[in-house]
C-alpha cells in the first residue's frame, strides 16, 4: 500500500526506488522476463571491452619494436576479437527484442488492471478526479513508462554494464590510472544526487499538470455546445491557456535541470580523460605502464563517460516515467470503498425482491478524505423503509433532499455511512455482483449511451439479441412510432456518448435497454420536463410498461408519475418526512401537498 500520513490521510509519495520496487511487483511480466533480459545485458557489456583490450594487446604484443610485426598473433587476435564482438552483438540484438517484448507485454498488463481499478472505484472516487487526469493515467503516463522502459530504461542497463565493465579492466591494466578516472568523478556522482532529488520533484509536477490539462480540454470538447451557448469562449480559452503555461512553466524547469545536469556530466568527463592522459604519460615515462595500456585506457575511458554523458537523458526519461508511474499506482493502491464479496458473496434468492433500509445515514467525504474517514454534512438521516416486491415507489422531494443518494444506495453504487440496507432479505453488501447487476438496473436521467447505433446500446449485455428482438423491446413499451420516426430505425447512429439524439430519445433508449436487461428491481431517475410534448408521452408510457410487474423506485420529477405510484416517499432535508399514497397525501395537507399543488400550477401556467 502507498503510506498515508496518519493526521491527514493524504497519500505520502513514494522515492524513486521505493516506487520502481512497487511497479515490478505489479508487473509479474517484469519479475519472470528481466531476470533474461539482464544475463544478455552483461553477456553484451563484456563485449564492449574487447575492442580496447585487443588493441593493448596488438600494440603491447603484435608490435615487436625492432623487430617487426608479429601478424600471425595480430590476425590472431583480430579475428578472437570479431568472434567475440559478433557474439555480443547477437546477444545485444536479442536483448533489445527480449526487452520490448517484456515491457509491452508488463504494460499492457498495467494497463488493464489500471482500467479495471478505475472502473471499480465508487461514484465518490471517480467524482474526486477529473475524467482527464484517470485517462492520462491509462494512457500517457504508462506511455511514458513504456518508452523510458525501451528506451531510457536500456540505456541505462548499457550505462551500468559498461561502467562495471570499463571499471573492472581499468582495475587489472593499472589501478593507479582507474583510480584517478573514479576520483574525478566522486563529485559528480554526489552531484547526480542532487539533481536527481530535484528532478523527481520537478517532474511529479509535470505529469500533474498533463493531467489537468487533459482534463480540462476533454471537458471543453464534451461541453462546447453549454460554453457556446452561454458564449463563455473566453473564460473557457483562458482555463485551457492557464492549464497550457503551467505544464509549459513545469517542464521547462525540469528540462533546465536536464541541461545542467547533461553540461556537468560533460565537464567531469573531460576532466576525467585529461587527469588520466597526463597520469598516464607520466606513468609510462617511469616505465610503470605500457604504451598499450594508456591507449587502451582512452578507449576504456569513453566506455566510461559516455554513460555519464547521456546520463541527463536518462534521468530525464526516468523521472518522467517514475513520476507517471506514481500516478498510475496512486489510482492502483486507491482501496475500493465499495467492494465485490465476489466467492464470498451470495446470490439473491429466486423470489420477487423486496429493498429495506434499517436506520440508514450517509455523508459524502470531504477532499482527501476516504468514504470510511468522511466527515461532510449529513445527506441522508434515519431513513427506515420497507419496500415490499412488485411496489411502484415514487420518490420525490426538493433538489437537494436526497433523492438521487437514495438511488445510488439502493443499487449499491455506494455503501452507506450508517445502517443497514436488505434486498431479498440480504445484506446488500453481501451480494455478489453478478447476481446484483442482473436483478437490479439502474436508469440514470442522462440516459447515458455508448457509441454505435440504438441497436448496439440495446443489446449491452444481450449480444445474442437479434434486430427482430430489439424493435419487439421498443414495441414492448409502446415506443414502435417513435422508433418509425427514425431515418434508419434501430440502426441509427447515436453520436458519441449519444449526442446525436436529445435527451429524451437517449433516455428511450435507455428505458428500452433496461426492458432487455428484465430486471426485478428497477430503479429509474424520471427525464427532467425539458422534452417535446410528443417525447414525453412516450416516456411516460414506455416507464409505466416497464415498471409493470416489477418493484421500482422512481425518483418522480413529474408528480404524475407519483399519481400512479402504489406508495410516496417525501424527501426533506435528508429524511423521509412523508409516506403514502398520491391521496393521503394530498388530504394531509403537508410538505407533498404543497409540492404537488406547485406543480399544477406550473404545468398549467
Amino acid at each position: 500500500m502507498i503510506p498515508r500520513t496518519a493526521d491527514t490521510g493524504q497519500v505520502t509519495p513514494l522515492g524513486a526506488w521505493q516506487t520502481l520496487r512497487r511497479g515490478i511487483a505489479l508487473s509479474p511480466h517484469l519479475r519472470v522476463g528481466l531476470p533474461g533480459t539482464l544475463a544478455l545485458a552483461l553477456v553484451a557489456m563484456a563485449g564492449r571491452a574487447v575492442v580496447p583490450i585487443a588493441v593493448q594487446q596488438v600494440i603491447d604484443g603484435g608490435l615487436r619494436g625492432g623487430s617487426g610485426v608479429d601478424i600471425d598473433r595480430i590476425v590472431t587476435i583480430v579475428a578472437g576479437a570479431f568472434g567475440a564482438v559478433a557474439t555480443t552483438a547477437l546477444a545485444s540484438g536479442w536483448m533489445n527484442y527480449r526487452l520490448a517484448s517484456v515491457v509491452e507485454s508488463a504494460l499492457s498488463d498495467l494497463r488493464v488492471s489500471a482500467f479495471g481499478h478505475i472502473h471499480q472505484l465508487s461514484m465518490l472516487d471517480q467524482a474526486a478526479h477529473q475524467r482527464g487526469s484517470l485517462v492520462s493515467r491509462v494512457t500517457s503516463d504508462i506511455d511514458e513508462i513504456s518508452r523510458f522502459m525501451q528506451w531510457a530504461g536500456l540505456n541505462l542497463i548499457t550505462a551500468l554494464g559498461q561502467l562495471f565493465v570499463a571499471t573492472i579492466v581499468m582495475l587489472v591494466y593499472s589501478w593507479r590510472l582507474a583510480a584517478i578516472v573514479l576520483v574525478v568523478f566522486v563529485p559528480f556522482v554526489l552531484t547526480a544526487r542532487w539533481f536527481q532529488q530535484r528532478l523527481m520533484r520537478a517532474y511529479i509536477v509535470v505529469r500533474e499538470n498533463i493531467g489537468r490539462m487533459l482534463g480540462v480540454i476533454a471537458e471543453a470538447v464534451v461541453g462546447a455546445s453549454v460554453i457556446r451557448a452561454y458564449g463563455i469562449e473566453t473564460r473557457t480559452q483562458q482555463r485551457l491557456d492557464d492549464a497550457i503555461e503551467a505544464h509549459r512553466s513545469s517542464a521547462t524547469r525540469a528540462g533546465g535541470f536536464v541541461s545542467s545536469f547533461s553540461g556537468a556530466g560533460e565537464m567531469f568527463g573531460a576532466l576525467a580523460t585529461a587527469a588520466m592522459v597526463v597520469a598516464g604519460v607520466m606513468l609510462g615515462v617511469d616505465g610503470q605502464v605500457s604504451a598499450g595500456t594508456v591507449v587502451a585506457f582512452l578507449f576504456l575511458i569513453t566506455l566510461f563517460v559516455d554513460p555519464v554523458l547521456i546520463a541527463g537523458e536518462v534521468v530525464n526519461e526516468g523521472q518522467t516515467a517514475i513520476a507517471g508511474w506514481r500516478r498510475v499506482l496512486d489510482v492502483l493502491e486507491v482501496p475500493l470503498d465499495v467492494t465485490d464479496p465476489a466467492d464470498d458473496g451470495q446470490a439473491l434468492p429466486d423470489e420477487p425482491l423486496g429493498i429495506r433500509f434499517a436506520d440508514v445515514a450517509f455523508r459524502y467525504p470531504r477532499p482527501d478524505q476516504r468514504a470510511a474517514e468522511a466527515s461532510g454534512p449529513w445527506v441522508l438521516s434515519d431513513i427506515t423503509v420497507d419496500i415490499a416486491p412488485h411496489t411502484r415507489v415514487a420518490v420525490v422531494g426538493a433538489t437537494g433532499s436526497g433523492k438521487t443518494t437514495f438511488a445510488k444506495l439502493a443499487t449499491r453504487l455506494m455503501d452507506p455511512t450508517a445502517g443497514t440496507i436488505t434486498l431479498g432479505g440480504l445484506r446488500l453488501d453481501t451480494v455478489r455482483f453478478d447476481s446484483l447487476r442482473r436483478r437490479v438496473v439502474m436508469v440514470p436521467q442522462d440516459g447515458t449511451l455508448l457509441g454505435g447505433t440504438i441497436a448496439d446500446n440495446v443489446r449491452l449485455g444481450h449480444d445474442d439479441l437479434d434486430g427482430d428482438a430489439v424493435v419487439a423491446a421498443f414495441a414492448a413499451l409502446g415506443l414502435t412510432p417513435w422508433l418509425q420516426g427514425l431515418p434508419d430505425g434501430i440502426e441509427t447512429p447515436v453520436g458519441e456518448r449519444g449526442l446525436a439524439l436529445s435527451a429524451g430519445e437517449r433516455q428511450l433508449v435507455a428505458l428500452a435497454r433496461a426492458h432487455v436487461a428484465d430486471p426485478d428491481v428497477l430503479v429509474l431517475d424520471e427525464a427532467t420536463s425539458a422534452v417535446d410534448p410528443t417525447t414525453d408521452v412516450h416516456l411516460q408510457q414506455a416507464v409505466t410498461a416497464l415498471a409493470a410487474a416489477r418493484t421500482s423506485v422512481t425518483i418522480a420529477h413529474r408528480l404524475a408519475t407519483a399519481e400512479a405510484a402504489d406508495v410516496v416517499l417525501v424527501f426533506a432535508d435528508g429524511r423521509i418526512v412523508e409516506r403514502g399514497r398520491h391521496d393521503q397525501l394530498l388530504a394531509a395537507g403537508g410538505v407533498y401537498a404543497r409540492l404537488h399543488a406547485s406543480w399544477v400550477t406550473g404545468t398549467r401556467g
